[in-house]
């Protein structure tokens, strides 16, 4: 079993978390996500977060708006709709008991 392969699965599961959370305050453009993402080190490429704002629009927990662009085409900025907010309420309170459960049996067997 490789390592990569193994923490290449962890951070795919929790980027939809992570994308909600970005877009829970202000909406986004999809390369102001990516930076967050990257800033966070969690490195995302267009071609991954491109299917994943799909996904999240599809099952009604994002929306978008067109805004026009001074030196291109038109944007595309990502926001939450109320379905997602409530979805993210979710997995927050998901992750953290995640997280505590995790955390605790680390440490236990870390010793």
């Amino acid at each position: 079993m490789k390592l990569a392969n193994t923490k290449a699965q962890m951070r795919k599961g929790i980027l939809e978390f992570c994308i909600l959370s970005i877009l829970e305050n202000s909406e986004a453009y999809p390369s102001e996500i990516i930076d967050s993402l990257k800033s966070a080190k969690l490195i995302v490429v267009e071609g991954t977060l491109y299917p994943l704002l799909t996904r999240l629009k599809n099952a009604e927990l994002l929306t978008y708006r067109w805004e026009e662009s001074p030196s291109g085409p038109p944007r595309k900025y990502y926001m939450l709709t109320q379905m997602g907010e409530v979805f993210l309420k979710e997995l927050s309170s998901t992750w953290s008991e995640l997280n505590t459960a995790v955390n605790k049996i680390t440490k236990n067997t870390s010793k």
